[in-house]
């Protein structure tokens, strides 16, 4: 089956589960116009529909190939690129100054999970390019941003991020790729770099990488790293394409899944050394290339909820026209269709409840963003950042997470038929397993939330967010609703573990490290299912406000409730699961060892 993007869902978490909406009307955007979502979502699932997903099958099935220094696409991927950016898609949120849209992240976000959702290994190549354009834009020189900016921008030419080392992995302080001064103000950069996402292609004349590297002087360590920008192509001074730099792409490796998505191995300095510009300052590398990074978190958590989706329309079809058994009670003769089941329903709504509450909390990170930069109150900005580096990590990780376990369920629900790969639905699990490692492990991002992010300003972040959660409860409670069932109740009990949780790691976090680790993936967890349960419950009393508006309200309450019910109520087992099994966790060498 091919792909749809599901708009009315999109929306009604776009405005009113993560806040769009009200930050319209606040100000915060300006003189947009909010009512463009839908328009832009609307086409943005067209091209989706009839260009991108019918690619997704024979992406996978014929991979890329290296020959002779460059990396060969899939049939049709290079045309179908040319007509994406010639619809203006890569330009949505890009700076009007260089020829973009100037449309919010948050709409950018929507249209990336429906890129992602009808080709995942497609959508990763723009995902990318924006985030070069952010770090760019944010950390170039005016004289950089006027050579490269505008072709970056319509997608004419693409960006790469180019982090990780063979030795390093996720120790960026531990590489190895070394810049040097040359008298021209450039410098000469040598190395290897591996796993690089869409390193080559043919399908841009000019890919533009920006490279981690130290310079001989640099203090040991990230704080010794800086980033420069090394062109495939040297750029004359009329805009033409010059000679071939020094970085090449060396290997290609074969994956699980992404397989129409290049990854490469980057070679630099076989011929004297790849030619760089210098991004921002001498060993501020870091600083530069986490602009580059938050953006490709939300990214590749938007890519979590977009293949969970595609995953959750097949598996819907698959149980709608499949027949097998009997519905309980029924008489006469034939099979029903497997739906009637409750444990494949049960498995069909927790697909598309895990997608929906993913779906918000990525959405609720990008307006948080656009909030952070686009208002015009100073405390509304710093209080906008603050809340997206507290959701970024939670958007990235439980995203994923859902990503994988939604995949799972789609190949369960296809039963035998799904481990085979003629349904496709083997396909989105293998292309999903990436996004957790992406950018960054899971595991780090709990690190992050725990150790950065929680533990900023006491936890103020937290308990803001918190203030706003017990808000949407109250409401829920308060409709006297019986369609929400325990809902209420549920979502209220976790935001007590939630609560407890938090001090309980906030003390830990400095006086015992090691215990507040060993918690940290269970209290993502826990976070992103206390926010996702309340989010949800917030969206379905907004589809009630707004009656026919929202299709039919029932169905957000259902869903909300059922989260709240099977999902957030594991609140509790988490929240003892992160307090007392760091004993066992931090004593496993007597195990692993033993």
């Amino acid at each position: 089956m091919t792909y749809r993007a599901p708009v009315n869902d999109m929306l009604l978490a776009l405005n009113h589960g993560a806040g769009l909406q009200a930050a319209v009307k606040a100000g915060h955007y300006g003189d947009f116009d909010g009512d463009i979502a839908a328009a832009v979502l609307e086409e943005a699932g067209k091209f989706a529909s009839d260009v991108l997903a019918p690619l997704n099958r024979v992406g996978d099935e014929h991979g890329i190939r290296l020959e002779d220094d460059k990396v060969i696409t899939a049939p049709g991927w290079p045309d179908a690129y040319q007509r994406w950016i010639a619809a203006g898609w890569n330009a949505v949120s890009g700076p009007e100054a260089f020829g973009g849209q100037g449309l919010p992240l948050a709409i950018n976000a929507a249209c990336t999970e429906i890129w992602s959702a009808s080709n995942i290994a497609f959508g990763l190549c723009p995902l990318l390019t924006l985030s070069a354009i952010e770090a760019l834009d944010a950390h170039g020189s005016d004289e950089l941003k006027k050579i490269y900016l505008e072709k970056m921008v319509s997608g004419e030419w693409t960006g790469t991020m180019q982090l990780t080392e063979p030795q390093a992995g996720s120790d960026v302080g531990a590489l190895r790729s070394r810049a040097e001064r040359a008298p021209d103000g450039t410098y000469r950069i040598r190395g290897t770099k591996i796993f690089i996402t869409y390193g080559d292609h043919d399908m841009t004349d000019n890919i533009v990488h920006f490279v981690l590297a130290r310079l001989p002087d640099a203090p040991a360590g990230t704080r010794g790293i800086s980033l420069f920008l090394i062109p495939k192509f040297m750029v004359n001074a009329d805009g033409s394409l010059g000679e071939r730099n020094d970085i090449h792409p060396s290997g290609v490796e074969h994956k699980l899944g992404m397989h129409a998505s290049p990854t490469c191995t980057m070679t630099m300095g076989d011929h004297g050394g790849a030619i760089g510009y210098l991004i921002g300052e001498e060993n501020r590398g870091m600083h530069c290339m986490f602009t580059m990074m938050n953006q490709a978190r939300l990214g590749v958590g938007l890519e979590g909820v977009g293949i969970a989706d595609r995953a959750y329309q097949q598996a819907l079809a698959f149980a709608q026209e499949r027949r097998q058994g009997r519905a309980i009670g029924k008489k006469g003769d034939g099979m029903d269709p497997i739906l009637v089941h409750p444990d494949v329903k049960r498995m069909l709504m927790q697909m598309r409840a895990l997608t929906a509450a993913a779906r918000t909390i990525c959405y609720a990170t990008a307006v948080a963003m656009d909030v952070a930069t686009r208002a015009t109150d100073a405390k509304v900005r710093a209080d906008a950042a603050t809340r997206g580096a507290l959701l970024t990590p939670i958007a990235k990780a439980f995203s994923t997470d859902i990503g994988n376990e939604v995949s799972s369920l789609g190949v369960q629900i296809h039963g035998g038929m799904g481990f085979i790969e003629e349904t496709g639905a083997a396909q989105h699990y293998r292309d999903a397993r990436i996004t957790a490692i992406y950018e960054g492990t899971n595991g780090i991002q709990s690190i992050d939330l725990v150790t950065r992010k929680l533990a900023a300003n006491g936890g103020a972040a937290v308990w803001a967010l918190l203030d706003e959660l017990s808000g949407i409860v109250k409401k829920v409670e308060a409709s006297n609703d019986p369609a929400f069932g325990t809902t209420g109740a549920k979502l209220r009990d976790a935001l007590g573990s939630l609560e407890r949780t938090s001090k309980w790691l906030l003390e830990r976090v400095t006086s015992a490290p090691n215990e507040a680790l060993a918690g940290a993936t269970p209290y993502l967890r826990l976070f992103g299912s206390t926010l996702g349960g309340c989010m949800l419950a917030g969206e379905a009393l907004a589809a009630r406000d707004l009656g026919e508006g929202a299709g039919d309200p029932a169905r957000y309450v259902t869903l909300a409730r059922f989260f709240a019910e099977n999902i957030t109520v594991q609140a509790g087992s988490l929240e003892r699961t992160v307090m007392d099994g760091a004993e066992a966790v931090n004593g496993a060498d007597a195990v692993l060892l033993g």
